[in-house]
């Protein structure tokens, strides 16, 4: 029987390596450079998606294919729409590290959210690190040299903060491969219709870059369920920031990019509400 500890580290493993292979994706979108259309780069991306999963939808239990909430994931499949393609053009045309710390205001943008839509209630010390993390993204944005594309990554941010809310409508017992099936199978045919207008020839370098997004955003997920199954969520969150370290590295060795000293600030800031928040779990735990 492996003991607690061991538990949390092998999840923290998990996700780790999950951030890795997320920034991997990254990586792909920003080497496309912009030649492709972000609706045709989501489409391919999201048959692509539905092509891996379709294997483990077959598998399921007749029972479990089912599609539970049809209007709730028509909406996250269009929410993955718009946020992806918000994720293609923030991360075309801002440095990986930018891009990636707006990207990680999601946990932030789902609190206000989550009072708004859900009626749920909120403490003061959750609103003060809320109030820290979105200090942090103005540093990085710095209103002096705004860049209209951070307005992309904002997007893209608010989307997934509300596609991951969402989760909660979802029917408890449906699993997680056949909700990914069917919320990147809802998503083509609108995704279809608009890049039929935008499509344009691909070269073979192009759909490998999109096919590399594609199984590095799978590779994510896989990871990450796999991970959040074994622990608490409070237990491995802040593995969840390992991601900006690798965009960091990857911007420095691949794009010669180097983060300077406001944009490690405004990225401290950003993180700091999960320390206060894990630091916060870990002594409750220790009380009760």
């Amino acid at each position: 029987m492996l003991n607690r500890n061991h538990v949390v580290t092998v999840a923290i493993v998990f996700l780790i390596a999950g951030n890795l292979s997320a920034s991997l994706s990254d990586v792909a979108v920003k080497l496309l450079n912009g030649g492709v259309s972000p609706i045709q780069y989501v489409f391919i991306r999201q048959w692509l998606c539905v092509l891996f999963l379709l294997p483990f939808w077959l598998k399921a239990p007749v029972n479990k294919r089912k599609l539970g909430n049809v209007k709730v994931t028509l909406l996250r499949s269009h929410l993955m729409l718009a946020g992806s393609g918000c994720l293609m053009v923030a991360l075309t045309y801002l440095p990986l590290t930018t891009a990636n710390a707006i990207f990680y205001t999601a946990p932030l943008i789902m609190l206000p959210l989550s009072v708004w839509f859900f009626g749920e209630k909120t403490t003061a010390d959750k609103v003060v690190t809320t109030l820290i993390g979105f200090t942090g993204v103005i540093v990085i944005l710095r209103p002096s040299q705004f860049h209209w594309a951070a307005i992309f990554a904002l997007g893209c941010a608010f989307t997934l903060a509300l596609y991951n809310l969402l989760v909660k409508k979802l029917p408890q017992g449906e699993p997680v491969s056949i909700t990914l099936f069917w919320t990147s199978l809802l998503s083509l045919p609108f995704a279809g219709v608009l890049s039929a207008f935008f499509w344009q020839p691909l070269s073979y370098f192009d759909f490998a870059l999109i096919a590399a997004s594609a199984f590095s955003t799978m590779g994510y997920h896989a990871s990450a369920i796999s991970a959040y199954k074994r622990v608490e969520t409070s237990d491995i969150a802040l593995a969840e920031y390992s991601g900006l370290i690798f965009v960091s590295l990857f911007g420095v060795i691949w794009f010669g990019e180097h983060p300077d000293g406001l944009t490690l600030t405004g990225i401290f800031l950003i993180v700091l509400p999960m320390l206060f928040g894990h630091h916060r779990n870990k002594l409750n735990a220790q009380l009760s």
